[in-house]
């Protein structure tokens, strides 16, 4: 986000970091902050949306103030809701607490508002202007943007790799290949995803629990690719809370109900080329309300969400270590040159201690 420079871009830098609070907390609801002022550009109340089924950022703002506001100006950083959900409408609280001027980030893509929740207060005769602030505030909110659209996930693949490029030794050893701040951060990324995804080979040989422990934050819906269901029954997947999805290609009864005891859901997912097929997975989660969807590993499935073009995003943790000859992050992507590469773009980079964490955006599957 470039520096703000003007009254209202700053005030909009506020509300937007008001509703980064809610990362990993309100989902599949967006991300929204709110900043209330008056005539003088003070600043009267804040509020941002704390976690689904709470109070939108507008409704906890005014409420500070009693509901009543005559002649503020409201900041906020997605256009104000005109529908009945789980709470009544923004628009309507607006309206009622006297605002004259609603400063709005961005439109909201929702079918149910989509423009008209700023034409609902145009026509109550309050002034609003839309597009302060607007990629930053769009781009907080990529994942809703991508699921309410579309019905399915933003899909981000992470990983941690040596600086020679693998991300185990050639026996399979991975722990730890980056610090301790690292792996904070991974917590983190779980703690705002709604979903965490693994192959059979992770989870066979990391025997990974998939949870929150590192951070404050909830546990993502644990999901985990077994095409023959073969995985064994005492893994940390399996045996810990909170739930765990499997999808799998072969329906086998009694391997079903021994898992289901365990609280596990098996999903039978059939296709024809002998894998579990992707694109549907993405669709059933999207159905569960899960917007942001984190893949955790192997190669073989980050590779195979890349070459289907159903990758969004792209974390690589980079760790200053060399470890040989072991396994790569992805596969064969059927490449010949160069130019065919996965490119990325918005790139950006972060120090994590030793560490240096890469992220980017991969440039062809979703465009908000």
């Amino acid at each position: 986000m470039k520096r703000p420079t003007t009254r209202d871009e700053k005030l909009m830098a506020l509300a937007l970091r008001l509703a980064r609070r809610g990362a990993g907390w309100v989902s599949p609801n967006p991300m929204v902050g709110a900043v209330i002022v008056d005539q003088e550009s003070r600043i009267l109340a804040r509020g941002y949306h704390r976690r689904y089924g709470a109070l939108h950022a507008e409704r906890e703002a005014l409420k500070k103030l009693g509901w009543r506001a005559p002649g503020a100006t409201m900041y906020v950083t997605l256009e104000p809701c005109c529908h009945h959900g789980k709470t009544p409408p923004c628009t309507e609280a607006i309206i009622q607490a006297g605002i004259k001027r609603v400063v709005v980030g961005t439109l909201d893509p929702n079918p149910l508002v989509a423009g008209n929740g700023v034409k609902i207060l145009e026509e109550a005769g309050i002034q609003v202007d839309v597009g302060v602030l607007e990629e930053a505030c769009r781009d907080l909110n990529r994942a809703f943007f991508k699921w309410i659209t579309t019905g399915l996930p933003w899909v981000i693949l992470k990983w941690a790799q040596s600086l020679d490029g693998t991300v185990a030794t050639a026996s399979g050893h991975s722990r730890w290949i980056s610090g301790p701040e690292a792996l904070r951060y991974a917590h983190r990324l779980r703690s705002e995803s709604d979903a965490v995804l693994v192959g059979r080979e992770t989870a066979v040989l990391d025997d990974p629990q998939l949870t929150v422990r590192l951070v404050r934050g909830r546990d993502p819906l644990r999901v985990v690719l077994d095409t023959h269901l073969t995985l064994p029954l005492d893994l940390k997947l399996f045996t810990t809370p909170p739930p765990t999805l499997v999808f799998t290609q072969k329906g086998d009864p009694e391997k079903t109900r021994a898992l289901e005891k365990r609280g596990v859901e098996v999903v039978v997912l059939k296709s024809s080329w002998g894998g579990i097929p992707l694109e549907p997975i993405l669709e059933e989660l999207g159905k569960r309300r899960v917007a942001r969807l984190l893949v955790e590993g192997g190669g073989g499935v980050i590779t195979s969400f890349l070459k289907q073009g159903l990758a969004d995003e792209i974390q690589a943790i980079v760790a200053p270590i060399l470890l040989g000859q072991g396994r790569s992050p992805v596969g064969n992507l059927g490449l010949e040159r160069v130019e065919q590469g996965v490119e990325l773009e918005k790139v950006t980079y972060k120090r994590l201690g030793r560490d240096l964490l890469v992220m980017g955006r991969v440039k062809v599957p979703y465009e908000s």
